[in-house]
């Protein structure tokens, strides 16, 4: 199915909204709620810049393809970028599914700032040719 633009400005719209909604977590201090909303505001943001690009992907791993093969290999994304992406979904895998490993605030708190500068810069990319 090919989206025109106008429906995949939305959606890309949406998930920039949905990327930038993980906040509570952390004020509640719900860690390892935490590393999965940061995680996924992440994803969220790397979701809207394929579709922005016309790419799709139904799974996490087609997502890292596509978003390596297309940005990260071709230099628009820095390698330490997409290092800190897969740092997010290693975390996020092990608070969601290790019942014998315990997050807390010195995990989650020194990945904030960098988490909003990678939205940011996705952001900017989508924002770039609009």
């Amino acid at each position: 199915m090919t989206l025109g633009k106008e429906e995949r400005d939305s959606i890309v719209s949406f998930r920039l909204q949905r990327a930038h909604e993980t906040k509570g977590n952390i004020e509640m201090q719900y860690w390892h709620a935490a590393a999965n909303r940061l995680y996924y505001a992440c994803y969220y943001a790397v979701l809207g810049l394929l579709i922005k690009n016309g790419f799709t992907s139904r799974t996490h791993s087609g997502v890292f393809g596509l978003f390596g093969m297309h940005f990260v290999t071709t230099g628009i994304i820095s390698k330490e970028q997409n290092k800190f992406f897969r740092k997010l979904f290693d975390l996020r895998q092990i608070g969601d599914y290790d019942d014998w490993f315990y997050l807390d605030e010195t995990d989650i708190k020194p990945l904030l700032e960098p988490a909003e500068e990678f939205i940011e810069e996705i952001e900017n990319l989508i924002n770039k040719d609009s």
